[in-house]
């Protein structure tokens, strides 16, 4: 890692020990403790649930630091994971030293880190899903020789009493500065401490949700990542929700990142692009066009996206955001730059490389190649998604294009060039499928994919039974119907579920 690159990197513990985060070992991070006054130490990792937990340890000697880095602590699994027995629960959590980072919440000193699970042979936890993550990423890379990269794009409410001075204009957010946009200052700091936390951030701002009702300010931001391996940026998601969480909760305003918030206003997607790298390259573009392995990778989420929805919008309300006009996908369809699509392929930066010279007239004219910034992006997700295993699925379904006959034949027919919600083009909408409508009609899309996913030992059988049990258990199979117009449910529901996960 060159000094410049330590001397910018926003971790202190790069910073202090100058080397990268993925290079960190026990005994760098014992280092940082004694040197810098450390006194608790505390582990954080996802269960079944989807949700961060916590452990927290004080540090009492070197014996004890020693012992918690080296073998990590029990924990009751049949608290964390519905089909492990309270006979033989006990797991272990392991953490993961590159994912260290100083606890800027904390009262003490601290360092947190995000852990693994393992089971009672000291292996890991087939169940976890993290691990689901990282099984799907490896057979990914044996299935291809190619790295999965992904980012996201994290969008949320921020909610408290409205301010009259410079009112937000309804629906009209997108890009608002201060002081319009009234807590672009919580989501600047918000930024600064993922980053902190080892979170690539590539910018934030000011999203297209603004509006004011019985005297409360909503206003909708968004901060997007940059590309790194898919398990990383799976990690660096579920910090950025707990860091978001943790401002407004300091700050006494409500953080959401329900996929709903109001009836006829724009919901909170989290957007997540891919890119698959061989050697280094960006696979997607050849001769700056779209790649055939890329139309393939797309067709193959396509295929499966019914079933996606499982793992990405899981609550009754996922599908209150997922209706026409709403920027959110309804159809299951593909299309550059379309974002009434369910998959995008945004601009990518292929073929336009003198920008820079044309708007900057005293920069030397250079030619340079940033095809590899190119992605694909699913639109569907929500807040709600369970991240790893989310991310899990997209890796599966990419590698199931890859391998399906008749890819290229199916990207071609889901291909849409225009705004499918014109009046013009509704004869287009005909030979669309639609996604599923609810959280049961969810479940039996999984039901019927859920051999796929299970193949190659990656998504436990008990682990996708899990997931169908609950979805099913909402019992919402005609939600939608029965709460057309009835504004108050509606609203008593959302409640329910701003803060799912």
């Amino acid at each position: 890692m060159k000094e410049s690159e330590i001397l910018l990197n926003p971790n202190k513990l790069v910073k202090y020990l100058k080397k990268p985060a993925s290079e960190f070992t026990k005994q760098d991070i014992i280092k940082y403790v004694i040197e810098n006054g450390i006194e608790m130490i505390n582990f954080r990792y996802v269960p079944e649930d989807g949700k961060l937990k916590t452990l927290n340890f004080i540090i009492s000697s070197y014996e004890h630091l020693e012992n918690v880095l080296s073998s990590g602590e029990r924990v009751d699994g049949s608290s964390l994971f519905s089909y492990i027995d309270s006979g033989s629960s006990d797991l272990y959590v392991i953490p993961r030293f590159k994912t260290a980072f100083v606890d800027p919440f904390a009262e003490i000193p601290t360092i947190s880190f995000l852990c693994s699970f393992y089971n009672n042979e000291g292996k890991p936890l087939e169940s976890a899903p993290e691990y689901i993550l990282k099984k799907a990423h490896l057979h990914f890379k044996k299935s291809t020789g190619c790295t999965f990269k992904a980012m996201g794009e994290l969008e949320y409410y921020a909610v408290s009493n409205q301010q009259k001075i410079y009112p937000a204009v309804d629906q009209k957010g997108y890009h608002s500065s201060e002081p319009f946009a009234k807590y672009a200052q919580l989501r600047r700091e918000a930024m600064a401490l993922i980053a902190e936390a080892g979170g690539l951030i590539k910018y934030g701002h000011a999203e297209v949700g603004s509006f004011t009702k019985e005297g409360i300010l909503y206003e909708q931001h968004e901060i997007e990542f940059m590309p790194t391996d898919v398990e990383d940026a799976m990690d660096q998601l579920v910090l950025a929700k707990w860091i978001l969480r943790m401002l407004g909760n300091k700050y006494g305003i409500v953080v959401s990142f329900a996929p709903k918030i109001s009836v006829g206003k724009a919901g909170s997607g989290l957007h997540i692009h891919m890119m698959v790298e061989k050697d280094g390259k960006n696979i997607l573009v050849e001769n700056n066009m779209l790649s055939e392995s890329a139309k393939k990778m797309i067709a193959g989420i396509l295929e499966m996206s019914t079933s996606l929805t499982a793992f990405g919008n899981t609550i009754p309300t996922s599908y209150l955001r997922l209706v026409p006009h709403q920027e959110a996908p309804t159809y299951i369809c593909w299309g550059n730059r379309n974002r009434s699509a369910l998959v995008r392929v945004p601009l990518g930066w292929m073929g336009v490389d003198n920008m820079i010279k044309d708007a900057n007239p005293n920069e030397p004219g250079e030619i340079k190649d940033y095809s590899n910034k190119q992605t694909y992006e699913f639109r569907v997700p929500d807040g709600s998604a369970d991240i790893y295993l989310l991310a899990a699925g997209l890796i599966v379904s990419s590698l199931y294009g890859l391998e399906m006959p008749d890819a290229l034949k199916k990207a071609d027919e889901f291909y849409v060039s225009v705004n499918i919600f014109k009046a013009e083009f509704k004869d287009k909408l005909k030979h669309l499928k639609q996604l599923p409508v609810s959280c049961w009609h969810s479940a039996e899309c999984l039901e019927k994919n859920r051999y796929i996913y299970e193949k190659n030992g990656i998504f436990p059988k008990g682990t996708i039974d899990s997931i169908i049990k609950i979805l099913q258990s909402y019992n919402d199979r005609n939600l939608s119907e029965e709460l057309y117009g009835m504004h108050e449910e509606i609203k008593k529901l959302v409640e329910k579920y701003l803060h799912y996960k």
